[in-house]
């Protein structure tokens, strides 16, 4: 049974992350595409974005906190 449990919690753990990059590839096509005016600010919303959302990405544990939050799955003793 736990070993159900953690592969389902890994799952949930990695849509999770893919939620997550893609909100940040909306919110960098959004920036790109609508709100700037020329090249050069292009390439500063298209590099800078992903480079921010790297650096400001949360914890496991917030991801962690989140996957039990929504899904009502936790971590086993073992990985803690």
């Amino acid at each position: 049974m736990a070993d159900n449990q953690d592969h389902q919690y890994v799952f949930y753990t990695k849509v999770a992350w893919g939620i997550y990059v893609l909100i940040t590839m909306l919110i960098m096509a959004v920036l790109v595409l609508v709100v700037a005016r020329d090249n050069e600010e292009m390439f500063f919303y298209g590099l800078l974005t992903p480079a921010a959302f790297y650096v400001f990405r949360p914890t496991n544990r917030y991801i962690g906190r989140l996957v039990y939050k929504f899904t009502g799955m936790s971590q086993t003793g073992e990985q803690k």
